[in-house]
């Protein structure tokens, strides 16, 4: 795994205030990708989501409540399909925990899983079509 953190989840109890403080509140420009269930921004060679409470808790594989689950998830975002596998397996070789095996991502062509660091930080591994890489390895976010 590079040492790279391609985007940050912030888990959000109200996703139309949180896009509307980013947005009109600090000036940040919205990607249109996402749509209306998550929102996506630039923030120099990171991307920053919004993404509901609860639906970034259950595609962690994590209870919502009660777990010390804070709301965020890093992502790491991977250019081929079949690197998300093996850095996954990596993860757990290496003492992490499997939180959701790789799967399809039904929203858009993708592909992702869930690992937990030795300290139960949740990491995405992420295969997006949509997300073209620079030559520098960064995360291109389509505008």
């Amino acid at each position: 795994m590079e040492q790279r953190i391609s985007l940050i989840t912030l888990g959000v109890r109200d996703l139309p205030r949180a896009v509307r403080f980013y947005e009109t509140g600090l000036g940040w420009k919205r990607s249109p990708i996402g749509g209306d269930a998550i929102a996506f921004f630039r923030a120099g060679g990171v991307v920053l989501a919004l993404f509901p409470w609860a639906e970034l808790a259950a595609d962690a594989n994590l209870p919502a409540a009660g777990s010390g689950f804070g709301g965020v998830a890093l992502t790491h975002n991977v250019a081929r399909r079949e690197r998300v596998d093996e850095i996954l397996a990596a993860a757990a070789a290496a003492g992490g925990a499997i939180l959701k095996p790789a799967a399809e991502i039904a929203a858009f062509e993708g592909y992702a899983g869930y690992f937990a660091d030795p300290d139960g930080h949740p990491w995405e591994v992420a295969w997006n079509s949509q997300f073209p890489f620079a030559a520098d390895g960064a995360l291109i976010l389509p505008e």
